[in-house]
């Protein structure tokens, strides 16, 4: 049952009008803990401005019907939860074109840093306030849009591991322990690889294509990434021993893999992937959504987003 109890209760006036109309979107498993600071934003938006509307959503088919029902009477959508709520929202977003404002209540956040958005919940509401917005891309796999990554392979099995027992458990370490678990069941495969139509063969254990710059709690996944560079940014593992990973791993998290010879790196708009009568499953932004074979391509600035003014996309927050 959702509730839509208004956060603010302004009376009409000369200036009404002129007021931000914004839905407030928490992800009930993401809020606990966070009344009290969401309270003080709530208050925080209504002095900037912002008449608000706050929404207890179980589902994304919720969600996406509230926005719906909502489009005419809104500026502005804001989503409190993790980088899979906020993925889910991609399509409802831009089937009503409606700009994206960003509450990092999630365990990695990664949008969020992709954004130099701060964990710190009053910071994140002093960004909505301002409400300078940017346009960001978007990735796309088989018709499926995502913001941070999409991988196959290792990237899949860490998914697989990072239940939500684990997230309770281990918090932002919870993705070293779904990684130690991945690496004792990491396959290989061979693949062919189409980069804006050039073909290269190759054998992996993990691929990775990424819109964004962070993934997986942090990690780059490439130094040279932004989130609004008009490209794909592609990396691949050979097949590695449990002990070649675990040297390499301090490059795959600063996002200097290309320094090794061991890793396939590549940028390119569209994207091609085979893994001949494999199918091989795809995640995209920690949800399962497809297979291969895949074509990937990036959608150049397709979705406003607030974030906080004069930041470099390409710099880490941390």
């Amino acid at each position: 049952m959702t509730h839509g109890t208004p956060a603010t209760s302004a009376t009409p006036s000369a200036t009404t009008t002129q007021r931000t109309r914004a839905l407030l979107i928490v992800n009930p498993k993401s809020r606990q803990g966070a009344e009290a600071v969401l309270d003080y934003g709530l208050r925080r938006l209504e002095k900037a401005g912002m008449d608000v509307e706050q929404l207890i959503s179980h589902s994304p088919e919720e969600s996406h019907a509230a926005v719906k029902k909502r489009q005419a009477a809104l500026d502005l959508v804001i989503v409190g939860g993790g980088d899979g709520t906020l993925s889910s929202m991609i399509d409802v977003l831009l089937t009503c074109d409606l700009p994206l404002a960003i509450l990092p209540l999630g365990t990695a956040n990664d949008l969020a840093r992709s954004l130099c958005i701060p964990e710190d919940l009053e910071l994140a509401f002093e960004i909505i306030a301002a409400n300078h917005q940017q346009r960001i891309d978007l990735g796309e796999v088989n018709n499926h849009y995502y913001f941070n990554v999409a991988n196959m392979g290792l990237g899949v099995h860490v998914t697989e591991e990072l239940t939500d027992d684990v997230k309770k458990r281990w918090g932002v370490f919870s993705y070293v322990r779904a990684l130690a678990g991945a690496i004792m069941r990491h396959d290989q495969f061979r693949l062919c690889v189409t980069l804006d139509g050039k073909n290269h063969q190759l054998r992996s254990m993990h691929l990775a294509v990424g819109n964004g710059r962070f993934y997986g709690g942090g990690n780059v996944i490439s130094d040279h990434a932004r989130i609004d560079d008009g490209k794909l940014s592609l990396y691949s593992l050979r097949p590695l021993s449990t002990w070649e990973f675990i040297t390499l791993a301090p490059l795959l998290r600063n996002g200097h893999q290309s320094r090794d010879r061991r890793v396939f790196c590549a940028q390119a708009t569209e994207i091609d992937i085979r893994a001949g009568k494999r199918r091989l499953a795809i995640h995209a932004d920690g949800e399962p959504v497809s297979q291969t074979p895949a074509r990937f391509r990036v959608l150049p600035r397709a979705l406003s987003v607030v974030t906080p003014e004069n930041h470099e996309y390409n710099q880490s927050t941390e």
